[in-house]
């Protein structure tokens, strides 16, 4: 198996085999949510209007995502999973924006199967791909706004590739690495209305969920995030 490390929506571009696109803080972890939540479908999408669109042929649908970590005008959540808790989504289809994350799940055209990567489901992220036995693995990290390193993401790389390679990741020590980040200071910052303390507590929860999220697509629809529980399937 060979491990590559990546970067940003370039990154994701180049990214071969299976992908991992990591986004801690916090569209990964939005997303796990979402689905744990009871969300029938979750389309991850790169532009505000395509959404906005989106939405329109779809009028049941909830707008979740942000820019600069801020809720989007009009739309019923940010990227927060303290907000979708507000929200019931149960049976509903939700369709998600944001800077990094979701940049990086609809740029990874080239690779033969896409996963989301945050702590929530870290252990079941390994499992699925150590049973898959890929040739090749392209961790890439989507970074603050899909322009710069951030620690998070880049200690999520870690954690994998020690799991991916039969090392010990250290994985109690992960809540405290993740207070120590610049990027989580605004959810502990009562001025920081748009990130709630509670967003960290689940982005921290290490193996909150045991299941993956794989995108999905199909000519003529939206690319789609779907649950992938284990046994996990050997590849062919």
């Amino acid at each position: 198996m060979r491990i590559e490390l990546l970067d940003h929506v370039a990154g994701a571009r180049a990214a071969r085999g299976v992908a991992v696109i990591i986004d801690v803080f916090r569209a990964c972890s939005t997303l796990a949510c979402a689905i744990d939540r009871g969300a029938a479908r979750v389309l991850p999408v790169a532009g505000v209007a395509e959404a906005e669109e989106l939405r329109a042929r779809l009028p049941d649908a909830l707008l979740a995502g942000e820019r600069h970590a801020r809720a989007l005008p009009g739309f019923d959540a940010g990227n927060s999973p303290t907000e979708l808790a507000a929200l019931d989504l149960r049976g509903r289809i939700l369709i998600h924006t944001t800077h990094a994350g979701t940049q990086g799940l609809v740029n990874a055209t080239c690779a033969s199967e896409v996963l989301t990567g945050a702590f929530v489901n870290l252990s079941a992220v390994a499992g699925y791909i150590r049973a898959r036995s890929p040739e090749q693995v392209s961790l890439v990290r989507m970074g603050h706004e899909g322009r710069e390193r951030c620690v998070e993401d880049d200690l999520y790389a870690r954690c994998l590739l020690d799991l991916l390679e039969g090392r010990d990741p250290g994985l109690e020590r992960v809540p405290a690495l993740l207070r120590e980040a610049p990027a989580a200071r605004k959810f502990f910052d009562p001025a920081c209305e748009y990130a709630p303390e509670g967003d960290f507590a689940v982005c921290a929860d290490v193996d909150r969920y045991g299941f993956v999220l794989r995108l999905r697509r199909a000519t003529g629809a939206p690319a789609e995030l779907e649950r992938v529980d284990p046994p996990w399937i050997a590849a062919a």
